[in-house]
């Protein structure tokens, strides 16, 4: 009982200090939200690496055509030239040229249509991720009149304002970058699309005000063109899987600050099965085990110790009818799903205009938490084991950060179906 009551006594601590993250998570989004993001607008360069078919890809691209800036071009990035993705691309261009065919609510955003809509075939990627790969191309054949390069996922949806709102803060030239991050929004529901919502939620809350600690998120992220080259972003991802870990490492080498843009948080519209889950989480550990062992670690310790203490516990009050036990419980319980409906308030705000759809997940994100711990748990214990791993369709190897071998595809048929990041 001894060890018992330390792990709880541990548990609760741990969940105490999460309580006050959530706080500063709360408190940086209830400031940052809703500045007006005026003065530095300069000439940007969207970058978009496409590979397949998102859920919803249509109305996620569509947002980046009618974005709320004074001049910018969008560069479709793919490595094949028959990849789906740039079909979709191409339709809509017709689309927005023909003012018939485009809702009378996006009419006026028409007239900031880019200038310019370039669409680039990269070729398969022989040594790092093809992600990377495809980034790496592109900002090599960006214009060279664009001041600031901007990095967008294909599953992600930005509102109108997006763009201006991440790269303002790129006016202080003390700040190496400015990045946002993705919120899922099941469609369709069911529990594995939920727990994939609540188990990245968990991620998105480690943001905040220390501009030293945040990091990148290569979904949505704005850096200077003249910080690209001053960081040696390029050499970083030579062999690299990960664009957004090697670019936080470029960035921190310089003592750059990262600041995060609420306003910048990205809705991810979309539906997992059990098996797309689980591929989509081991991943992201496998790969942080790879590019940053110490936050590897803290997840594999810290979840290890919440799965002895609560479900341990729980088990406990069962066996010996503990009142004391399921109070320890309760407790810890209550302060996890504290700290999920700070967070959940703290999102409301930059994303108001979903709240009736991020209101139908609330019961997930207060309740599910503490089976997604053990998926965290399940993810670090993966991947100790393996560096292998499987991104839209390919699979690689990690053999460090900057070394990436590439296996292979996992059969054509990927490449057409909805893959899921």
């Amino acid at each position: 009982m001894l060890v018992f009551y330390f792990l709880m006594a541990l548990a609760i601590w741990q969940g105490v200090r999460s309580v006050i993250g959530g706080g500063r998570f709360l408190a940086h989004v209830r400031r940052e939200t809703g500045r007006r993001a005026e003065g530095y607008a300069p000439y940007a360069s969207i970058i978009v690496p496409c590979r397949g078919l998102d859920q919803n890809l249509r109305d996620n691209l569509r947002a980046l055509f009618c974005q709320d800036y004074p001049q910018y071009e969008l560069i479709f990035v793919a490595d094949d030239a028959n990849d789906p993705a740039l079909t979709v691309v191409r339709a809509l261009q017709d689309e927005l040229r023909d003012g018939e065919t485009v809702d009378r609510a996006l009419r006026p955003a028409i007239q900031n249509v880019p200038c310019r809509v370039r669409l680039l075939i990269a070729g398969p990627a022989r040594d790092r991720g093809q992600k990377v790969h495809n980034l790496s191309f592109a900002v090599r054949e960006a214009d060279p009149t664009s001041e600031v390069l901007v990095f967008v996922d294909t599953d992600a949806r930005p509102h109108a304002g997006w763009l201006r709102a991440l790269v303002a803060p790129l006016a202080d030239e003390t700040v190496g970058a400015a990045t946002g991050y993705r919120w899922f929004l099941p469609v369709r529901g069911g529990l594995a699309s939920h727990l994939r919502s609540v188990w990245n939620a968990s991620i998105a809350s480690a943001l905040g005000p220390d501009g030293k600690r945040n990091f990148c998120w290569g979904g949505s992220t704005a850096i200077r063109r003249v910080t690209f080259d001053r960081a040696r972003v390029m050499a970083h991802w030579r062999g690299a899987l990960s664009d957004d870990f090697a670019l936080t490492r470029a960035l921190q080498n310089e003592g750059l600050r990262i600041h995060f843009v609420p306003d910048c948080l990205l809705p991810s519209h979309e539906d997992c099965s059990w098996g797309e889950l689980l591929e989509f989480t081991t991943r992201q550990l496998k790969i942080t085990r790879v590019y940053a062992p110490h936050l590897w670690r803290l997840a594999l310790i810290g979840n290890a110790l919440f799965a002895l203490a609560f479900w341990g516990g729980m088990a406990l009050s069962i066996a010996r009818a503990s009142t004391l036990a399921a109070c320890l419980v309760a407790s810890v319980f209550v302060l996890g799903a504290l700290k999920a409906w700070m967070r959940l308030y703290a999102v409301l705000i930059p994303l108001a205009r979903l709240r009736d759809e991020i209101g139908k997940t609330a019961w997930a994100h207060l309740l599910l938490w503490p089976i997604a711990s053990v998926l965290f748990l399940y993810n670090t214990l993966l991947a100790a084991w393996s560096r292998r791993l499987t991104w839209r369709g390919i699979e690689y190897e990690l053999k460090s950060p900057t070394e990436t071998v590439i296996i292979g595809e996992n059969g054509c048929a990927q490449r057409d179906a909805l893959l899921s990041r």
